[in-house]
């Protein structure tokens, strides 16, 4: 496998055949050419001639005889009269099997291949093979001759790891077609799989490989065409994380932003959603991060075990790799790379997690192409087409049925990093004016170590009715309405604080006071999870239940408690037991233990039904009297 560039990579896809144009203008990373003699469309890739070196660029933006066209290399030594290289093909990536376990950059080179050829300083112009070309997979046909088939139908299989690699019909045909010859055996992506012949007789053949335009959604043409079906979200992502599984869920095939300061523990959630959420394919984009999280993530990912299957982590996961020292153009790119390989896995049926860390340096990167072209700017400079970018990404995301029948799914997690956590600011309002969960994390709660720092009272997810059927069938008929009877909890506990704060603990009622002591035990013990325990740090949903339901009872029961240093002393203990409790695995001895210890102890101080009939009638009394006073 080379660096050298092939036919896939630079395929000529519409026919035009390479064209050349001039250069009449340079402005760092965008150089405009005269397009008055040749054909050009938008999105379309060229190359930058200089010297031995090509320089590849997308076309931005065509005006009269002027296409801006932005360059995914440093453009030093460019200069007016220089010549590009137009392709004919739109910027698109290698659909085929060896994707899994790569890491590739913004324009899906793989990095590990070209540091292992050039060094980790790399020349400008270099290219490699997106998939290796060499490397020879089983493919076994899955239909027969004579056949009649969809776009996107399963053609045939190949091993790929530990999954089945689909290799289907191109998603660019514009109909069914009849399958005229099918290969078998021991091939290369390149090899002839398949010849089809459309309704007018024009025969195409077919390979493990196909190419795909990455800023055009994969499944597009076929919704048009009703070959495929966008089905509505019913289910959860199962993340482990009590905070998000239980209060504030995710569905599957869902949308989700993670805002928040620096500090505040972005990358260890997005980590351990990573690990442990309930889905087949997980990728993960470094767009525009610091280099240092970019290759510890990078590295951890290979030594981390897969709870799933045993193995490393990296096996089912593809990461795209644009730090923030990285050309501002491939970083743009680098969204659309990623989540157009979720597509291409949610085609063959399965379950894609795509997590965008972070959307703000993409949106950043639009800011100063935008500037360069001079657009006019919208709010804190941003291109006024912040938002729709913004939506037409997230729209991205979902679960489709294909022609098969098979369902899959792309969940997409974007984090935002808003300067100084304001969630104000235009990229972070505009994310939350399209996802369905918001997990909103705290500087505050980062700062106690309340982990995962996600602030409860702001995030929301517009989910939890939406998936109240799933709900009542698999967990309680009375889940949705619990949820929020804890999510009330909160705010309720909230405010007494807030009023302690001014008052002082005397200020309060006793009644207050147990509700605010009920809310810090809830906060503490269910929705904080210790990430580096290998019990705690991952919740399964039964459990997840079990503890919502232990934790319920302690919350909704009568108190036989008359002051406040023994509400503490109560609580205190509680909160030990039930931590320790956190940390036991399932049917050992010591969590047997500490749920006895747990029970005898709410049970001590549980209040007798006469005697609970009989302080609710002096509450109701001293109700009264402060009323009419």
């Amino acid at each position: 496998m080379t660096t050298k560039t092939s036919s896939l990579d630079r395929g000529d896809a519409s026919g035009h055949g390479s064209r050349r144009a001039p250069i009449v203008a340079v402005q760092e990373s965008l150089v405009s050419i005269n397009v008055s003699d040749t054909r050009v469309m938008k999105n379309e890739v060229g190359y930058v001639l200089l010297g031995e070196r090509r320089l590849k660029s997308e076309v931005l933006r065509v005006q009269n005889q002027v296409a801006d066209m932005q360059v995914f290399e440093d453009t030093s030594g460019v200069k007016v009269g220089d010549q590009v290289e137009l392709t004919g093909e739109m910027l698109s990536v290698t659909l085929a099997p060896g994707l899994l376990g790569k890491v590739y950059d913004g324009l899906q080179n793989p990095l590990a291949l070209l540091a292992k050829e050039h060094g980790f300083l790399l020349p400008r112009g270099i290219e490699a093979e997106s998939v290796d070309t060499e490397r020879r997979w089983e493919f076994a046909p899955a239909v027969s001759t004579g056949r009649i088939v969809l776009p996107g139908q399963i053609l045939g299989t190949t091993p790929e790891g530990i999954f089945e690699h689909k290799i289907m019909v191109p998603f660019d045909e514009p109909g069914a077609v009849e399958l005229s010859w099918i290969n078998r055996g021991n091939l290369t992506i390149n090899d002839p799989v398949a010849r089809i012949v459309r309704p007018n007789g024009a025969e195409r053949t077919l390979t493990m490989a196909q190419r795909w335009p990455v800023r055009r959604p994969l499944p597009e043409r076929m919704l048009r065409q009703r070959v495929a079906e966008r089905i509505y979200p019913t289910e959860p992502l199962t993340t482990t994380q009590r905070i998000i599984d239980t209060m504030i869920p995710i569905a599957r095939g869902g949308t989700a932003c993670i805002p928040g300061p620096f500090g505040s523990g972005k990358t260890v959630l997005q980590s351990l959603i990573a690990r442990h959420s309930a889905v087949d394919i997980v990728i993960v984009i470094a767009c525009g991060e610091r280099a240092g999280e970019v290759v510890e993530t990078i590295t951890e990912y290979p030594e981390t075990r897969d709870p799933r299957t045993g193995g490393s982590l990296m096996d089912r996961t593809i990461i795209i790799c644009n730090t923030s020292s990285m050309p501002v153009a491939a970083r743009e790119s680098s969204i659309y790379t990623g989540i157009t390989l979720g597509e291409y896995y949610r085609q063959m049926g399965y379950d894609v997690l795509c997590i965008a860390d972070s959307t703000s340096r993409w949106a950043q990167a639009m800011r100063e192409t935008s500037g360069r072209m001079e657009e006019i700017p919208g709010e804190e400079a941003f291109p006024a087409y912040l938002d729709s970018s913004i939506k037409s990404l997230y729209e991205r995301a979902g679960l489709i049925q294909g022609p098969d029948g098979q369902t899959g799914s792309v969940t997409l997690i974007g984090t935002v990093s808003p300067a100084g956590g304001n969630f104000e600011e235009p990229v972070t309002q505009a994310t939350l004016a399209t996802v369905k969960t918001f997990l909103g994390l705290s500087a505050e709660r980062a700062y106690k170590r309340f982990y995962p720092a996600i602030d409860p009272l702001i995030s929301w997810s517009r989910y939890l009715d939406q998936m109240s059927d799933w709900y009542a069938k698999n967990l309680s008929p009375t889940w949705v309405e619990d949820v929020k009877a804890a999510h009330e909890l909160l705010h309720r506990g909230d405010e007494i604080y807030q009023m302690m704060q001014v008052t002082g603990e005397e200020g309060t009622t006793m009644t207050d006071f147990l509700t605010w002591q009920k809310s810090v035990f809830f906060d503490m013990v269910f929705l904080q999870q210790d990430a580096y325990d290998p019990v705690d740090s991952s919740t399964p949903l039964a459990r997840q239940k079990r503890s919502f339901d232990l934790v319920k009872e302690v919350i909704e029961a009568d108190l036989a408690i008359e002051d406040r240093d023994t509400a503490q002393d109560f609580f205190t203990r509680l909160n030990s037991l039930y931590k320790n409790l956190n940390y036991s695995p399932d049917d050992s001895a010591e969590y047997a233990r500490y749920l006895r210890e747990f029970e005898d102890l709410v049970g001590s101080k549980r209040m007798k039904v006469a005697d609970a009939e009989q302080e609710a009638n002096v509450q109701s009394e001293r109700s009264d009297f402060e009323t009419k006073r």
